[in-house]
């Protein structure tokens, strides 16, 4: 099969003829339709996670085909239209039967413990526990589209955060998880601030629903502005990036009793911000909870709720590529300057 594939951090992908996937006996091997190009393939691409090792093929927001299914696999058939969260559970510990397999112990992160889906195909173990199905009005690029970003935030905001009609939603950063959580808060009628540096994703975030935008100037206090314009503080608000100043801009911009959501993935200095624990946390009484992918148990409301057209994942995709591209499309993020979703599509 062909796959993009580094053989060192930060050097370009080179496609090229590797061996097919071997089907898992209790899992089976999708013909890859679609594959997101997520920034987090980017941190795993420069270096900054530590499970992944190289040569590495990236990738982990796919939809596709099932093509061949192990001998233990009894849900699926050849032919099946299949997506997949990137956290992959064992499917028999405590917490995966608890219906949270998102902390498993033992799980196979997709793209990052081993090779993902920059590629024409892609074991998957565990299927009966781990794949989901695709309704036929779903199409293999909005699948992919949809990968972790609208997942993540769809657990972030409904799951974690218990966000409500109504209340006021900050957006600390309008990457494609920031914009996916426009859109899914607007689906539920929240108000939202979407925050950024940049002026194309606020203009994407205010056609997705965004009630506010504020667009951050060099030493601006983005706490004070952000309870400014939500008369208070926000209600819940999300560090979409992972960085020390979003997290603070964060927690500063709630208001009392108000919860922070931790979706961006904090990484080297990132990882152990200092926290305001007595003025803010304790005294204000805040909430700060951490999210991170989702259970393949909870991708029926999230589909329920796109079959009804309250959501549509597809608006967030600005531009297909083929496989070729991939490396082009890494790189790109270097700059922070996009807009939305690329996907894969032409492999």
């Amino acid at each position: 099969m062909k796959a993009a594939i580094y053989d060192r951090f930060g050097e370009t992908l080179e496609v090229r003829e590797t061996a097919d996937p071997a089907c898992p006996e209790n899992g089976v091997v999708v013909r890859v339709m679609a594959c997101g190009v997520c920034r987090s393939d980017w941190h795993a691409w420069k270096g900054a996670d530590p499970d992944v090792s190289a040569p590495h093929v990236p990738g982990h927001e796919f939809a596709g085909l099932v093509e061949s299914v192990g001998a233990a696999c009894r849900r699926f058939r050849p032919g099946d239209r299949v997506t997949a969260p990137f956290i992959l559970g064992c499917g028999h510990c405590p917490d995966c039967l608890g219906g949270d397999a998102t902390i498993c112990a033992d799980q196979h992160v997709l793209g990052f413990s081993g090779w993902g889906a920059f590629a024409e195909r892609l074991a998957v173990p565990s299927a009966d526990f781990n794949l989901v199905r695709l309704p036929e009005t779903i199409g293999f690029v909005e699948a992919a589209g949809m990968g972790c970003r609208v997942t993540t935030a769809f657990r972030g905001l409904i799951d974690r955060a218990r966000l409500q009609p109504g209340e006021w939603l900050a957006i600390h950063g309008c990457g494609g998880v920031g914009l996916s959580a426009v859109m899914i808060g607007a689906a539920v009628g929240a108000r939202i601030l979407a925050i950024d540096v940049n002026d194309k994703p606020l203009a994407m975030a205010r056609s997705l629903g965004a009630t506010e935008t504020l667009k951050v100037e060099p030493g601006q206090d983005v706490g004070q502005a952000v309870r400014d314009l939500t008369g208070g503080g926000a209600h819940v608000s999300i560090d979409a990036l992972g960085v020390t100043e979003t997290f603070h801009n964060s927690i500063r911009g709630l208001r009392k009793t108000g919860r922070h959501v931790q979706i961006g993935m904090p990484l080297g200095r990132h990882a152990e911000p200092s926290i305001p624990l007595l003025k803010l946390v304790y005294s204000r009484q805040i909430a700060i909870m951490g999210t991170r992918g989702i259970p393949a148990g909870r991708f029926p409301a999230l589909l329920g709720m796109i079959e009804a057209g309250r959501l549509d994942p597809a608006r967030l995709v600005t531009r297909t590529i083929a496989l070729e591209e991939a490396g082009d499309a890494l790189a790109a993020m270097d700059r922070y300057a996009g807009a939305g979703i690329t996907v894969i599509e032409r492999f």
